[in-house]
């Protein structure tokens, strides 16, 4: 019998085709008169009809939204929410216009209302993420826990499949984490493989048929069940990777969570076969990093780390900031691994790892 603890986080989810329309009535349950409103591109036009819907109750709006949070454009939010007496905050779009949120949240204690419109899944979290001097710090809070999070498929229609695909990979790397981090239970774990199935089986169709609905609702349902099983579980050595090169090297979030991911999966794999297990199960594959990678290829996503702007002559500096970074992950984290593990993403290769357990094996 397994023992472990499970914290179950606050907030409310509204999840329907045609759930935007509702967020008016959600603000009015949290008592919200004067709301900051933060968008970022892709959340703009819908910013705009909330907008027009709430008239003077918009006290303050911000549309200058940055990728990692840099810290300058936290202090100029959080100077914003003062002057303006906000009450509440909303946040429509991705992560960026969420983690924006958030670093409001985290000093002024305002409570959030998340809206969406890609498959980050922070706006589940507990967690922050700001960026100065070329490093990015992080931290868990429950102030930036957002109160309410409102999901509709309609406002992902939009997202373009260069954006979907690796916004949904995005996703995925939270179901796998979530699956071997050190906080993981079994309800975590029933999460985060239920999240992965249905990512696998949305993500083809979202890039190869946008307007499809039904694929568009698989992949937000995906998102937020990584967004829910991460929060409560926590990260491991591939998110560690992340924010490194993210906070070092400025590169584009979605993507290169998606050309990382395959590659912190076949380094792990050997110390966690339940969780490779689990994975195996919901992609229906064996070979857990070799189907990441190919699935990202299928959908047209990046691969390599050269292809998202990574430069060639800075590997041996990252390999060296991730295991500064890292000093107690399991297994151990090395500058030589690091350094393979750069290497191999930075070409694109594909990895590939032999898991040692039948697909069904697991109960």
């Amino acid at each position: 019998m397994p023992a472990f603890t499970y914290d179950a986080l606050p907030g409310r989810v509204v999840f329907a085709v045609g759930a935007f329309a509702r967020v008016p009535a959600e603000l009015d349950q949290m008592g919200a008169t004067r709301v900051l409103l933060i968008a970022d591109r892709s959340g703009l036009h819908w910013a705009d009809r909330l907008g027009e819907q709430m008239g003077e109750r918009i006290a303050a709006r911000i549309d200058d939204v940055r990728v990692h949070v840099p810290v300058d454009r936290a202090e100029a939010a959080r100077e914003q929410a003062r002057a303006s007496a906000a009450d509440a905050i909303v946040t429509i779009g991705g992560g960026s216009a969420t983690g924006l949120g958030k670093a409001v949240a985290l000093t002024e204690s305002l409570p959030i209302l998340a809206v969406p419109t890609t498959y980050a899944g922070s706006e589940m979290t507990p967690i922050w993420g700001l960026t100065s001097d070329a490093r990015k710090e992080t931290g868990r809070d429950p102030r930036v826990q957002p109160r309410v999070v409102v999901y509709d498929p309609l406002l992902t229609l939009s997202l373009p499949p260069s954006i979907a695909g690796p916004s949904g990979m995005n996703a995925m790397a939270h179901c796998a984490e979530a699956l071997y981090a050190e906080a993981a239970s079994p309800l975590t774990s029933l999460m985060a493989e239920e999240g992965i199935r249905v990512l696998r089986r949305g993500l083809p169709p979202v890039v190869s048929a946008p307007d499809d609905l039904e694929a568009r609702g698989d992949v937000l349902l995906g998102a937020y069940l990584a967004g829910a099983a991460f929060a409560a579980a926590g990260s491991g050595i591939h998110h560690k990777i992340c924010h490194v090169l993210g906070g070092a090297y400025d590169l584009p979030h979605a993507e290169m969570h998606t050309v990382i991911l395959p590659h912190a999966l076949a380094f792990v794999a050997p110390a966690v076969p339940d969780a490779m297990a689990r994975m195996a199960r919901a992609l229906g594959d064996a070979d857990v990093p070799g189907a990441v990678y190919d699935l990202a290829v299928a959908i047209g996503a990046p691969v390599s780390l050269q292809a998202v702007g990574m430069p060639a002559d800075r590997l041996d500096e990252a390999a060296r900031l991730i295991v500064a970074a890292a000093p107690d992950y399991t297994p151990p984290v090395t500058r030589q691994d690091m350094r393979q593990l750069l290497g191999n993403a930075f070409r694109g290769l594909r990895p590939s790892v032999e898991v040692a357990v039948e697909i069904r094996s697991i109960a």
